[in-house]
């Protein structure tokens, strides 16, 4: 099952594949060249149809808990100064995504949308200290039952170009639903209380909507 954000993408994708096959079958003679190539456009067909991939999974929404937005690895655990929307301390937690990984956002907690901005930004490498800043970026605040208003920052990544985001200011979404998507390497950031209770350790690996970060 893929994402809508890749279908036209992949059908252009496997176009192109095609085309450049039969060229590539018709004029090049040299037999290990010819398979070289061959294989090279089935990679690049394969590497597309993972990063658009969008597997079915049983998820259990838990008001009680965070759930992490995305599939990744947390690298960051730290009290920061949320200066865009809280402009206060509030604990942090990101999850950085390789080009492998699924990349569908989806809300950590459910509730109604608070806030829902775009910003326009750089093209910094996930893991930069002003990626969060300075990068192209969303930020969406959901006002939770139990944890209160819970901020999620999609960041592009140096090789990401364009960010979706489906949040709008108003409406009610529940946990583990789409909240956007970000094409080719990224990462999300997720602003929480102080006195959350922290269910995740550094470098761990995470799967979106299925891995707790944070419960009461």
């Amino acid at each position: 099952m893929f994402h809508k954000e890749g279908h036209k993408i992949i059908i252009f994708t496997f176009a192109i594949v095609v085309v450049l096959a039969l060229v590539v079958n018709h004029f090049v003679q040299l037999e290990w060249l010819r398979m070289g190539l061959l294989l090279t456009l089935i990679v690049l067909l394969v590497l597309i149809l993972q990063f658009f991939r969008n597997p079915k999974r049983n998820y259990r929404p838990n008001d009680k808990q965070i759930l992490s937005p995305v599939d990744g690895k947390v690298v960051v655990i730290e009290e920061v100064f949320e200066k865009e929307y809280f402009q206060d301390k509030r604990l942090m937690i990101s999850v950085f995504m390789s080009p492998l990984n699924v990349h569908v956002t989806r809300y950590p907690a459910g509730g109604k949308v608070t806030y829902s901005k775009y910003h326009p930004g750089k093209y910094l490498v996930a893991w930069h200290p002003k990626a969060s800043e300075e990068n192209e970026r969303t930020t969406v605040v959901v006002e939770s039952s139990d944890f209160g208003p819970i901020l999620h920052r999609q960041i592009a990544g140096a090789l990401a170009k364009r960010i979706v985001n489906y949040a709008k200011e108003g409406q009610e979404v529940a946990q583990t639903d789409d909240s956007g998507f970000i094409k080719f390497g990224s990462r999300v950031d997720v602003y929480l209380p102080l006195d959350a209770k922290v269910d995740v350790s550094l470098n761990q690996k995470v799967s979106g909507g299925l891995s707790v970060l944070a419960s009461k």
